[in-house]
């Protein structure tokens, strides 16, 4: 009976030594993911960070009751799925155009980075953006958001307005979507260009409202990703 009760009794002997082997090697795994920050172990491999879909030379129109509306060029598209707010991303950039219902350019916007949050209905774009109207007049900036429920365009930060006959510089901007009534938050100087070579000048407590008539109607909900109809 003897040696019965030695090897009943080594049961829970190898049973405390093989916990307490997994709680050392837990304990030496967690300090070690400690030093390596474990923070940033997740953010590598979490899946926001993989895209959903990638598409190359994207090209894309988009129509709104048979008529083309906008066009959207893209050397590279990324969609990314992210907790309920998904989004497409264009990292080499982007050219948008708009048209109105004779086909007749009336508005773009290019950048090197840009993003369209799909549940917002809202674009950000980045880096060396450029906009005009069909008045010629073209904005710079670094940043400019577009609301396309809101139909309009804006930014917090420095500006340029480049115009036939003078530039105009300042901080924030807001616009309608097709840059037609603009307005900079904060002036910043105007210099007028004379189209006599004579010496441009300065002004720089005009404050700038700009208000050019057009014939075509402003748009509605006519951005969304999806192939143009048929």
């Amino acid at each position: 009976m003897k040696p019965q009760l030695q090897d009943f009794n080594r049961i829970p002997f190898l049973r405390y030594f093989g916990v307490a082997a997994l709680v050392t090697g837990a304990a030496i795994l967690f300090f070690g993911c400690q030093k390596n920050n474990i923070e940033e172990i997740k953010a590598f491999y979490t899946t926001e960070s993989l895209p959903i879909l990638e598409a190359t030379n994207f090209e894309t129109l988009f129509t709104d009751s048979g008529q083309v509306r906008f066009s959207l060029k893209a050397p590279k598209l990324l969609r990314f799925e992210a907790d309920g707010r998904d989004y497409n991303e264009f990292p080499e950039g982007l050219e948008l155009v708009q048209y109105d219902e004779h086909q007749k350019v009336i508005s773009s916007i290019t950048a090197n980075y840009a993003r369209q949050y799909l549940a917002d209905h809202k674009w950000e774009a980045k880096n060396n953006v450029i906009a005009t109207n069909a008045s010629g007049d073209t904005l710079k900036t670094e940043v400019l958001y577009w609301e396309e429920k809101d139909e309009k365009i804006y930014t917090d930060e420095f500006v340029k307005i480049i115009r036939t006959d003078q530039i105009i510089t300042g901080i924030g901007f807001t616009s309608d979507q097709k840059m037609q009534n603009w307005k900079i938050r904060d002036p910043k100087g105007t210099i007028y260009v004379s189209l006599n070579n004579e010496q441009p000048t300065a002004d720089t407590t005009q404050i700038i409202n700009r208000n050019v008539k057009t014939d075509a109607k402003p748009l509605k909900g006519v951005l969304q990703l999806n192939q143009p109809s048929q």
